[in-house]
């Protein structure tokens, strides 16, 4: 899973968002290392709405544009576990190569 996409769906997560608000969650959740732009994000949320990772949530007129809110769905939810559990474990595979590599994990000794 791609980074953007694994925010995205993070994003999801608690509560259902329109496209701006998916784009700042996103931006805050990663640390400002992942900004995505309007083209970008929508052609997402159309494939993760067709993949049936997302759901529309609502519809809603604002200044007479149509807002659409996103929620994650039961398949996203499980999809995005799965990818949590995946590189949990990725990452404690290299943590322990590191470890027995160089005896400690971004500049704190480890023993």
């Amino acid at each position: 899973m791609q980074e953007p996409t694994f925010f995205i769906l993070t994003a999801l997560v608690r509560t259902p968002l329109h496209g701006y608000g998916i784009i700042k969650a996103v931006e805050e959740l990663s640390g400002g290392r992942v900004m995505l732009k309007a083209g970008t994000l929508y052609a997402a949320l159309d494939r993760l709405a067709a993949d049936g990772l997302i759901v529309v949530d609502r519809e809603e007129a604002v200044s007479g544009r149509l807002r659409r809110y996103y929620v994650l769905s039961d398949e996203g939810r499980a999809v995005l576990e799965t990818a949590v559990e995946r590189l949990q474990s990725n990452a404690q595979v290299a943590a322990t190569r590191l470890r027995e590599a160089f005896g400690f994990i971004g500049g704190v000794q480890h023993v």
